[in-house]
């Protein structure tokens, strides 16, 4: 249905209200009392354009969170504009595809807010194979996760059915092999790989990207690459496919980075491991049925590291989950083993050789954790941006003011640096550079990644002012990453570990 705009102007009192954001008409005369701005706001705009001050005031999930229920038509003369905002799914492709002038051209257009070759600079890294992964991981992103993140972030939790949902749009197991159930797109390379933790990361939650795509990712490659028959016939495919969650138990209360210094002891009695000890800090611990733990089978040091597959069933195994200070969607928990029994043929890998396994693992975990920082830090500056752009003090935008756009600058050169890195990596790993050879690399990249994103979301609080001091709102998702910064600095490896084995690894 479409209005004129004077008959959206008849619609300005308490008992009749209308208001118009973005050339959508809504009538808000029932959500007067609900409005937690209070009901006199409302009114001030009734029957007139709001636009630029709903943008000033809130983030884009409040349309999506409210507005379905409250349209009811369109502007007439902005009627193909404001149709073209509807978050169905082919809509939202359509928002981002391909411009046909210029392959280069893709996004919003807020400045900084993707990276160069979204916005009209060539590379060399990518042709139509990462233009159309891109396609379909945004489009997963805009109209599964991104509006409901914020709802799921306050309720602790995520529904299970994300994890079989994202894997048949060809999104969970993208970089997983196809004879395990794996979907890669054609021609799979690290720079998917880069653009899938890059366009994940725009939802703005580490706990639902930990939670659902990247816990596993740390906990399966042991046994793809040095299990048994019987643990990849068990677990790969249902893993691969959604149909169970799996978690890395390594962390506890005696080692953290200092790996070789685990106590979680498994004797050998039998055909079984009797398994004692505690884990904690365990990204999806709550929520896995299988875990992948670093146990101590031998003497002391990485030489009696092993690793062994456990089941959240096997008698012994306790649970409970740890309250953090971001990631609340991440279900972390805290395990305890009491003389749980755990057959041999559970043993992944050799005995005593767990922990070349787990450091084979941290290459591309520090990996996953850098460009998520960065896209982080990305998303600290489009949203800032947006808000100077519309925000007013001392009677010009905030943006028009040199020291925010100082700000600005500043985190956009950190980030655009950043990102140059993470593809200088990605382009050694398509072309087989090794882990030994990485492994310093890495470890600068994700503590360059994790400085960034600590720095970009200091100067967009700052951007933001009290708003950001709240939760919800227009500031909501630089608040809710803020509280996430530790956990990127700290989580596989902290930044003073990681610079003190690049150095080691340069062999000043």
């Amino acid at each position: 249905m479409s209005y004129s705009w004077s008959q959206v102007a008849a619609h300005n009192k308490e008992s009749d209200c209308w208001v118009v954001v973005d050339g959508v008409v809504y009538d808000v005369t029932k959500f007067l009392g609900e409005h937690p701005g209070g009901k006199k706001v409302l009114l001030n705009y009734g029957g007139k354009d709001a636009t630029k001050i709903f943008h000033g005031l809130h983030s884009d999930n409040v349309l999506e969170q409210y507005g379905p229920d409250l349209k009811i038509g369109v502007v007439a003369s902005d009627a193909s504009s404001a149709s073209s905002s509807s978050s169905s799914s082919s809509v939202v492709v359509a928002k981002y595809k391909q411009n046909p002038q210029n392959k280069w051209m893709y996004g919003d257009g807020v400045p900084f807010g993707d990276p160069y070759w979204y916005r009209g600079l060539p590379s060399p890294y990518y042709k139509q194979t990462h233009f159309d992964f891109r396609d379909k991981v945004r489009a997963f992103v805009e109209t599964e996760i991104k509006p409901y993140v914020s709802e799921w972030h306050e309720q602790g939790t995520y529904p299970p059915e994300l994890h079989e949902k994202a894997y048949k749009a060809g999104i969970y197991a993208a970089v997983w092999p196809q004879e395990y159930g794996g979907t890669p797109p054609p021609e799979c390379d690290a720079f998917h790989d880069l653009i899938l933790i890059d366009e994940l990361a725009r939802c703005g939650s580490g706990g639902v990207l930990w939670a659902c795509f990247f816990s596993f990712g740390i906990a399966l490659p042991p046994i793809i690459k040095v299990g048994n028959q019987y643990l990849k016939d068990k677990v790969v495919r249902d893993v691969i496919t959604g149909k169970k969650i799996m978690s890395l138990a390594v962390t506890e209360p005696y080692a953290g980075s200092d790996v070789a210094d685990i106590r979680c002891t498994a004797r050998r009695e039998g055909d079984y491991y009797i398994v004692n000890g505690e884990k904690k800090f365990i990204t999806s611990g709550t929520k896995a049925d299988y875990f992948t733990v670093a146990v101590r089978t031998g003497g002391k040091g990485m030489r009696g590291v092993s690793l062994l597959l456990m089941e959240k069933t096997m008698p012994g195994v306790r649970i409970r989950r740890q309250k953090t200070q971001g990631l609340w969607i991440s279900g972390t928990g805290y395990l305890i083993f009491e003389d749980v029994k755990v057959p041999v043929k559970n043993l992944i890998g050799k005995e005593n050789d767990g922990f070349r396994s787990i450091m084979h693992n941290f290459n591309h975990e520090r990996f996953v954790f850098a460009a998520l920082s960065n896209r982080y830090a990305r998303l600290c500056i489009e949203d800032a941006a947006a808000y100077g752009r519309v925000r007013k003090t001392f009677g010009k935008r905030l943006v028009d003011h040199q020291a925010i756009r100082h700000k600005l600058a500043e985190m956009a050169r950190h980030v655009e640096a950043t990102h140059a890195q993470l593809e200088q990596i990605a382009f050694a790993m398509k072309n087989g550079a090794t882990d030994r050879q990485l492994g310093g690399v890495i470890a600068l990249v994700k503590v360059q990644a994790t400085k960034t994103m600590e720095f970009c979301c200091r100067e967009a609080s700052q951007i933001f002012g009290g708003n950001c001091f709240l939760r919800g709102g227009i500031a909501a998702r630089v608040e809710r990453l803020y509280r996430e910064v530790r956990f990127n600095a700290i989580a596989g490896g902290s930044e003073e570990i990681l610079l003190d084995l690049a150095m080691r690894q340069s062999k000043l």
